[in-house]
C-alpha cells in the first residue's frame, strides 16, 4: 500500500490543513444506506483525474491545476458541492474529450477546499456512488453531462463466502500495514473501525500500490464480491512484494561482521572440502611452504615468494584474484631454480654420438666439442649461443637433440617462424585475464633443469606487429652479459639463462636483425655432395623409413648406385628432406607389395625405381655441351643451395641494341652492359671488327624466366658469353664460372662459393674460374668437396677470356 494514502486516510482530521477545520468520520453502515438512498442528479460537472481513482465512501485530497478544474471546483464549491470524477485514459493529456476520459466514474462531495501558495487549488473530496457519462452536454467552460446510477450487486447477509473474504481482506491489510514501516501503525485503528463491508473494500482498493487502470478495474466491477476477491489477490501479491523486500533487508542489516563471517564461510568451505576429500585453502598454502623449503633458489627469491604467498594467505578463495596468485606461485615452485644437470665430459662418447645421428656439419661438431673441452678444464663457463644457418634440410634442427645427448642435458625448442608478439617472449603481467610467461621461461619450466640445450627454430622468420618486436625482445635472451637477469613479465624477476646453450637456426642471415645476430657466433652449415647425400640416406634415412612403415632390412634393400640415381634424377637440393620421401615412397611400394602379397624385389635396381619414381625429372642441371656460340655455364646462389645457370646469347641483323630477358635484377642487367661495353672499348684484342657492334642486336637470355635472377656474380660469364658470340669460338668444355667484372677489366670476389662448388659437382663440372680472392674460401672447404675439381684463380676480365675461350671455331659459324 502506498504511504501517502495511508498517511492521508489515516489523517482524517487534516489538523494540519485548516485551524477551524472538522473531523472527517468514517463512513458508517448509515452512512452508506443513506448515500445509496440518495437521488442522482441528472447532470454533473464532471471533473477528470490524471493520476487516480475515487471509490465510493473513500475521502481523498485532490490538487487542481487546469483552469477547467479550478473553474469546475469555485462552481461547485459555490452550490450544491456535487461533482463527477472519473479518470484520465492517459494521465499526458492536457485537455482531455469526453474520448479521453473513462466512462465510468464516482460522484463526489466537496469537502473543502484550501488555496494552495503555489496558486494550486486542492480540494478534499469524499466519494459517494458510482455513475456513467450518458452525453456531454457542454465543454465549456467544463465538461458537463448527463449521468446514469451504475447498479451494485450486494451478496445476502448470511453469504459465508463473502465474510470470509472480508475477513481475509481485514487480515491481510492488518499484516501489509504491520509489516510497512512506511505506513504508520495508527492505520491499523481505522481498518478495525471499519464496518461497511463494501466501503472496507473500497477504502482498501483505494490505497493499494495499483496502476491507474487497474483501479479503473476494480472500480468497473459491479459485483462486490468479485470485487472483494480480485483486491484480495492484489493484496496477496503486494504481500509477497514486502515480505521479499523485508526478508532482503533484514539480511543486509543483520548481516554478520566482515571478518566474523569470512572466518565462517572459510570453515564451512575447509569442512566441505575435507569432506569431499579435497585440499582446503590452508592446506594448499602449507604444501606451498614444504615445497619452498626444498627449493635452491637464493634469498631474494625466497623474500620475494614469501611476500607473495603471504599475500595469497590473506585472500578470500573465492575471488578471482586467488586463482592467478596460485598460478604464480606454482610456477616459482615449478621452476628449476639453481638445478643443474651435470654434464658429461667424456669426449670421445660425445664425438661418437654426433656423428651417429649426423654426417657431416663438422664445423658444429667441433665447437660443441671445444665447449665440453672448455667445461672440463674450467669447471664453470657460460654457454656459447651458437647461430646455425643453411638451406632447408641439411639437418640444423635435429642437431639440437643429439647435442642435448652428448652433453647429457634436457632438451627443449621453441619454434619462432612467425612469431610477431613480444609478450610470447617476455609474458603477460600477471594482472591480465589469461596471463602466463613466456615461451622461455615455460620451455625451461618443462626442461626441468636450468641448463638445457634450447633451440630457438627458424629465428629468421621472426616478425614484428603492433604488438611489439620480438626480435627486439630476443636481444636480452641472447646476450651474455644480460641473460644473467632474464625479465618475464609475469615472473617480475630475473631468471639466470646464462648457463643454457642457446642454438638458434636459420637459412638466412639477411632477415636477422643485426643487433641480433652480432650477439651469435654463425655456423654456416651448407648443402651436402652427391656422396654425403648417399650415405645419409643408407645410414639414417632407409632406416628410419623401415621402420617407420613397419618393415625391416630384409623387406627391401636400396644400393649406393641406386641411391645416386635417385638423388641425381629426383632432387634438386642441398639438404635431404625431398630424398627422404623420394626413399618413403620406395618402402611404401614395398609394403603395398607385402600387405597385397605381390611379388616385388626385395634388392631395387634402376628398373624399380623407373617403376615406382616416374622418369628422372631433375637432369636440367647438368652440364651441356660447347658446339653453340654464346652459351656458358654459370653459377648461382639460391635460399635452397647452389646451382647452375646459363647465360645465352645471340646476333640478329640490327642496329647494335642490347636486349637482356629472363626476369633479371637490375644488378645482373648492369652486369651485362658493363660486359658489353668493355669488349667495345677491347675489340681489337680479340679481332672483333668495331663495325660488328652497328650491324648487329645482342640479345642475352638467362633460362628459366619464372625465376627471379639477380646479383653481380654472372658478370664473367656474360662477358664469356658476348665474347664467344662475337669470335664464333667454343667455350672450353666442361668449365663453369663465378664472378663480379668492372668497367676496368677487374675480378672482384663472390659469395656463397661452397654451395656453387656443390651445383658444379652436381652438374659433372670439372673446372672453375674464381676471383683470386676467392681463394681463401676454397681453403675453407673440406677437400672431398673439392675432389674432381680444377680451379682457376683470376683478377683480370683478360685472364678469364684465355682461360675460358678456345680457338676452336663453333659448329655452323656465322661470318660477321
Amino acid at each position: 500500500m502506498a504511504k501517502s494514502n495511508f498517511l492521508n486516510i489515516d489523517s482524517l482530521s487534516f489538523h494540519g490543513i485548516d485551524e477551524d477545520a472538522e473531523l472527517i468520520p468514517l463512513m458508517t453502515p448509515e452512512d452508506e444506506e443513506e448515500i445509496n438512498n440518495e437521488n442522482l442528479p441528472e447532470t454533473l460537472p464532471i471533473l477528470p483525474l490524471r493520476n487516480t481513482v475515487l471509490f465510493p465512501g473513500v475521502v481523498i485530497p485532490i490538487t487542481a491545476g487546469r483552469d477547467k478544474s479550478i473553474n469546475l471546483i469555485k462552481d461547485a464549491n459555490a452550490g450544491n458541492k456535487v461533482i463527477g470524477v472519473v479518470s484520465q485514459k492517459d494521465e499526458s493529456v492536457e485537455d482531455p474529450s469526453i474520448d479521453d476520459i473513462n466512462s465510468l466514474g464516482t460522484v463526489a462531495r466537496i469537502l473543502k477546499v484550501l488555496q494552495m501558495p503555489d496558486g494550486n487549488t486542492t480540494v478534499i473530496i469524499q466519494g459517494k456512488k458510482r455513475f456513467e457519462i450518458d452525453e456531454v452536454l457542454v465543454t465549456e467552460p467544463y465538461m458537463t453531462a448527463t449521468v446514469k446510477e451504475v447498479s451494485e450487486i450486494r451478496p445476502e447477509n448470511d453469504n459465508e463466502e463473502f465474510k470470509a473474504i472480508i475477513d481475509s481482506i481485514k487480515d491481510l491489510s492488518l499484516q501489509i500495514i504491520k509489516d510497512n514501516p512506511n505506513i504508520p501503525s495508527e492505520a491499523s485503528f481505522a481498518i478495525k473501525n471499519i464496518e461497511s463491508n463494501s466501503f472496507l473494500i473500497n477504502f482498501v482498493s483505494s490505497n493499494m500500490n495499483l496502476s491507474v487502470n487497474e483501479k479503473q478495474e476494480l472500480l468497473a466491477v459491479n459485483d462486490l464480491s468479485k470485487r472483494a476477491l480480485k483486491t484480495l489477490k492484489y493484496m496477496n501479491v503486494e504481500l509477497q512484494k514486502l515480505e521479499l523486500k523485508n526478508n532482503i533487508q533484514s539480511k543486509v542489516r543483520h548481516d554478520l561482521d566482515q571478518q566474523q563471517r569470512e572466518y565462517f564461510l572459510h570453515q564451512q568451505m575447509k569442512t566441505i572440502q575435507e569432506e569431499l576429500g579435497g585440499e582446503s585453502a590452508e592446506e594448499e598454502i602449507e604444501e606451498m611452504k614444504r615445497q619452498a623449503l626444498k627449493k635452491k633458489w637464493g634469498k631474494k627469491v625466497n623474500e620475494h615468494f614469501s611476500k607473495e604467498l603471504a599475500k595469497m594467505q590473506r585472500m578470500n578463495p573465492q575471488v578471482a584474484e586467488y586463482s592467478i596468485q596460485r598460478n604464480y606461485l606454482e610456477l616459482f615452485l615449478e621452476l628449476p631454480w639453481n638445478e643443474f644437470s651435470d654434464d658429461k665430459f667424456d669426449l670421445k662418447n660425445a664425438q661418437k654420438i654426433l656423428d651417429r645421428d649426423h654426417y657431416g656439419l663438422e664445423d658444429v661438431k667441433r665447437r660443441i666439442i671445444e665447449y665440453l673441452a672448455v667445461l672440463k678444464l674450467r669447471g664453470d663457463m657460460k654457454s656459447p649461443i651458437l647461430c646455425l644457418y643453411g638451406p632447408p634440410g641439411v639437418g640444423k634442427t635435429s642437431l639440437g637433440r643429439s647435442v642435448a645427448e652428448a652433453l647429457g642435458r634436457e632438451y627443449v625448442r621453441v619454434s619462432l617462424g612467425g612469431l610477431r608478439d613480444e609478450a610470447e617472449i617476455r609474458g603477460h603481467r600477471k594482472t591480465y585475464i589469461g596471463a602466463m610467461p613466456g615461451r622461455i621461461i615455460q620451455s625451461i619450466k618443462k626442461a626441468g633443469k636450468s641448463n638445457p640445450v634450447f633451440v630457438l627454430d627458424e629465428i629468421d622468420k621472426l616478425s614484428s606487429s603492433h604488438q611489439g618486436d620480438p626480435s627486439s625482445a630476443m636481444l636480452e635472451v641472447l646476450d651474455p652479459e644480460q641473460n644473467t637477469e632474464f625479465y618475464d613479465n609475469f615472473l617480475e624477476m630475473g631468471y639466470d639463462l646464462s648457463k643454457v646453450m642457446f642454438i638458434a637456426t636459420a637459412n638466412s642471415l639477411n632477415t636477422i636483425q643485426p643487433a641480433l645476430r652480432d650477439r651469435m657466433e654463425i655456423i654456416n652449415v651448407s648443402g651436402y655432395t652427391i656422396e654425403e647425400k648417399v650415405e645419409i640416406a643408407k645410414r639414417h634415412l632407409l632406416p628410419k623409413q623401415l621402420k617407420e612403415h613397419g618393415l625391416t632390412d630384409d623387406h627391401l634393400k636400396i644400393g649406393k648406385k641406386q641411391l645416386e640415381k635417385i638423388v641425381e634424377g629426383y632432387t634438386r637440393e642441398s639438404g635431404v628432406r625431398s630424398l627422404e620421401k623420394q626413399i618413403a615412397k620406395m618402402v611404401r611400394y614395398a609394403a603395398k607389395s607385402i600387405a597385397m602379397e605381390e611379388s616385388y624385389e626385395v634388392k631395387v635396381s634402376n628398373e624399380d625405381i623407373l617403376k615406382v619414381l616416374g622418369p628422372a625429372r631433375l637432369e636440367r642441371d647438368k652440364y651441356e655441351n660447347n658446339e653453340v656460340a654464346g652459351v656458358v655455364t654459370g653459377l648461382a646462389w639460391t635460399s635452397v643451395g647452389g646451382d647452375i645457370l646459363f647465360i645465352e646469347s645471340i646476333l640478329s641483323k640490327g642496329k647494335g641494341a642490347l636486349n637482356i630477358t629472363g626476369n633479371l635484377g637490375k644488378v645482373m642487367k648492369e652486369s651485362a652492359t658493363i660486359a658489353m661495353e668493355y669488349i667495345k672499348a677491347n675489340a681489337a684484342n680479340w679481332n672483333i671488327a668495331p663495325e660488328v657492334f652497328e650491324k648487329y642486336n645482342v640479345h642475352i637470355h638467362v633460362p628459366e624466366g619464372a625465376t627471379p635472377k639477380d646479383g653481380p656474380s654472372a658478370g664473367i660469364t656474360m662477358l664469356t658469353s658476348l665474347v664467344s658470340l662475337f669470335t664464333q669460338r667454343r667455350v672450353k668444355k666442361s668449365l663453369a664460372m663465378t664472378g663480379e667484372i668492372t668497367l676496368r677489366g677487374k675480378v672482384l670476389p663472390v659469395g656463397g662459393i661452397k654451395e656453387k662448388i656443390l651445383a658444379a659437382k652436381r652438374a659433372k663440372i670439372k673446372e672453375i674460374i674464381l676471383c683470386e680472392e676467392n681463394k681463401r674460401d676454397i681453403e675453407e672447404i673440406k677437400a672431398d668437396y673439392l675432389k674432381g675439381l680444377t680451379f682457376h684463380y683470376v683478377n683480370e676480365m683478360s685472364e678469364v677470356i684465355d682461360i675460358a675461350i678456345t680457338n676452336q671455331k663453333v659448329k655452323n659459324a656465322k661470318v660477321l
